[in-house]
């Protein structure tokens, strides 16, 4: 039996550490490594000086076994819109001749299997970023029937935000237009795992965030199963 692929995380922080969600999705069946972009916030101004450095990331990760590689930052990959996002997904495969994605191909492949096309967006971002991923996600097709965001700009402190926090939130851009038929929760850095599923159990829409839609949609492009029974509906076969 051969050994499950290695996938590369490009992750923002520049501690370069996997995220929690890697061991609580897959466990320990399939290995992750990452590196740190190093942004200084989440902010256009905080990505400016890093953006550039994504393939070359991409490229070491390669070099370290990688097999697969995503970049793990939603705004990171959307805030110059889906014409650049494409772009950089496209230059990250050629320098390293590895299947390669972003956070934000993976929260539009996830909305749409989830079936969702009105969704309700909950934000850790400013306003900008906000208004940055409306047009992001409007340019793919969806509607976003309402955003809000928590205003946040410090890579560590969106880790910090309670599973409370998101569900209220994410409450709160349902109950502005109830005709959303799913719900988002954007910023790779938040802990949404917990919220998600409140969700799905409360509200009954379809739920995903940043990080959980990365995780599904890395898995699959190394030609994985990225079922994970448990933890919502995009996680669960048939669901």
């Amino acid at each position: 039996m051969s050994a499950a692929p290695c996938i590369g995380l490009i992750v923002p922080p520049a501690h370069g550490q996997v995220p929690a969600d890697a061991e609580r999705l897959y466990g320990r069946r399939i290995r992750f490594i990452a590196r740190g972009a190093g942004i200084g916030a989440v902010s256009p101004e905080g990505f400016a000086p890093v953006v550039d450095q994504i393939v070359s990331h991409a490229v070491a990760l390669r070099d370290a076994g990688a097999q697969v590689v995503s970049l793990m930052g939603t705004s990171l990959s959307f805030y110059r819109g889906p014409e650049f996002t494409d772009s950089l997904r496209r230059r990250m495969a050629e320098a390293t001749g590895l299947p390669c994605t972003t956070m934000s191909h993976a929260v539009v492949a996830a909305l749409r299997a989830l079936g969702v096309q009105r969704v309700a967006v909950a934000t850790a971002y400013v306003d900008e970023l906000n208004d940055r991923l409306v047009d992001y996600l409007s340019a793919c097709g969806f509607t976003v029937t309402a955003i809000r965001g928590m205003s946040l700009t410090g890579v560590e402190a969106m880790g910090e935000v309670p599973t409370r926090a998101l569900v209220e939130l994410s409450r709160e851009v349902v109950d502005r237009d109830r005709s959303a038929d799913g719900i988002f929760i954007s910023c790779g850095g938040l802990q949404t795992l917990d919220a998600l599923r409140e969700l799905e159990d409360t509200l009954g829409l379809p739920a995903t965030a940043s990080s959980p839609a990365g995780f599904w949609d890395v898995v699959r492009t190394a030609g994985l199963d990225p079922s994970s029974p448990g933890h919502g509906r995009l996680f669960t076969p048939n669901a």
